[in-house]
């Protein structure tokens, strides 16, 4: 009889202490993407600097479309041999890795 006992008085702990304990999990995931905003320009916009250093550093390629951002920075869209290329500048022509 006592191991009857013994054996409810366990079984009841186990079910209220499981019972007591609830868990609840929340994960917030919040993500930001920040993006400068290019505008698009006319290729007489570019700067001599840039485009000197587009000639230099990627001889034979034709610039497809340029554009310019708050920064003074230019994403230049340019091609050779029918693959296209995204190159980023600043006002001098240096060569702006992203």
């Amino acid at each position: 009889m006592k191991k009857l006992i013994l054996s409810a008085a366990i079984i009841l702990g186990a079910i209220s202490a499981q019972a007591a304990i609830a868990t609840n999990s929340v994960s917030i995931i919040q993500s930001v993407n920040i993006q400068d905003e290019f505008t698009e320009i006319s290729a007489d916009a570019i700067p001599a600097a840039v485009k000197s250093t587009i000639e230099k550093s990627f001889p034979g390629t034709k610039l497809e479309k340029a554009y310019k951002n708050e920064k003074n920075e230019y994403k230049l869209e340019i091609t050779k041999d029918d693959k296209k290329y995204t190159v980023f500048t600043d006002a001098s022509g240096n060569i702006i890795k992203k």
